[in-house]
């Protein structure tokens, strides 16, 4: 009955495309020859079905109306003031496509993020130019999708669209530097060139440590990376210290957060949502995870680490408002003091 619901949903929003001849319209995901039509912006054409429903999920529902003004007019007839304001459109919806793509994303939804990415990076490059330091988040973002569906192929063509862009653009900010890295060094681990993975971490760790600071939790993502790589080599002495130093990174956070979360009891929603937002609160809970299961099954366990890693997850759970999951996470801390 949903399945149902669903395909009446798709089937009013698309209409059968009837042009006159010599015109033809592409399909918004694969840019192949179009055969519908959006039912409700009209500036918006598919191939098919599946793949309208796609683009709806992915970004569509969200800027389908955005969109009328932008298509139904091109570049070429406006001028002055009113071509700024064109671009502006232009720029916010690079924004909104952007930000929707981080969430899907994150949400490790890597088929619904494409459309979002697609756009992205299309609207950005008519906006900048294809080969501009401000189209290479879009490049990531479009690489990231593709590289959770198994694309690798694709994702290495597209990460070397960036390091071009990059290394052309000598005053490209150290947060394009990280990110690139931290893309290629997630690359090279699925592919298993675990010695690229780590000389590229090693330099995503440099340039977050230059942007944000040594014992950023940003810095630390990456060591939680490299540590990794280390445990893919059997390397567990120098995994265990790189987990230690995230697992250390993290609690200090994290205390700092709960006790201005009790200092300003009157408003916790709106110090967590400037703190970090849903999206890191899923990637530190599955990265203290990791952390929590390795140290349990290492031979060599250390109940001290163990019982910060789990006051971690803990504090993390309190802060997001899972209070339910907060007492039986502590049961590891029982006669274990922690201390500052």
């Amino acid at each position: 009955m949903e399945e149902e619901s669903q395909l009446s949903a798709t089937t009013s929003r698309i209409i059968p495309l009837a042009l006159p001849k010599g015109t033809e319209k592409v399909c918004e995901l694969c840019q192949r020859r179009a055969k519908l039509q959006c039912n409700k912006c009209r500036v918006t054409f598919y191939c098919d079905a599946e793949h309208q429903q796609a683009d709806w999920v992915g970004i569509h529902g969200r800027i389908c109306q955005l969109l009328i003004p932008i298509r139904s007019t091109t570049l070429y007839s406006l001028q002055g003031a009113e071509h700024l304001e064109m671009q502006l459109k232009k720029t916010e919806l690079i924004e909104i496509c952007r930000l929707e793509a981080q969430r899907k994303l994150s949400e490790r939804k890597h088929y619904e993020a494409l459309p979002a990415a697609q756009f992205c990076l299309r609207c950005s490059t008519d906006v900048h130019g294809p080969c501009t330091v401000q189209v290479v988040p879009a490049y990531l973002l479009l690489a990231e999708a593709n590289m959770g569906l198994g694309n690798l192929g694709l994702v290495a063509e597209l990460l070397s669209q960036v390091e071009w862009v990059v290394l052309k653009s000598p005053d490209c900010g150290h947060t394009l530097h990280r990110q690139l890295h931290r893309s290629l060094g997630l690359l090279h681990t699925v592919t298993g060139n675990l010695e690229a993975a780590l000389f590229n971490f090693a330099n995503d760790i440099y340039f977050a440590s230059e942007e944000y600071g040594p014992e950023s939790t940003v810095t630390c993502q990456g060591y939680f990376l490299m540590a990794n790589v280390f445990a893919k080599q059997g390397k567990m002495t120098i995994t265990h210290s790189l987990y230690s130093t995230v697992t250390q990174t993290w609690h200090v956070h994290l205390s700092k957060l709960v006790q201005a979360h009790v200092q300003n009891a009157q408003t916790p929603c709106m110090l967590l949502e400037h703190s970090y937002d849903k999206s890191q609160h899923a990637e530190v809970d599955e990265m203290l995870r990791t952390i929590l299961e390795f140290e349990e099954k290492n031979s060599t366990q250390d109940s001290g680490q163990i019982a910060v890693v789990t006051h971690c997850l803990a504090m993390l759970w309190f802060l997001r408002g899972d209070n339910f999951k907060v007492s039986p996470s502590l049961s590891p801390l029982k006669g274990f003091r922690l201390t500052q």
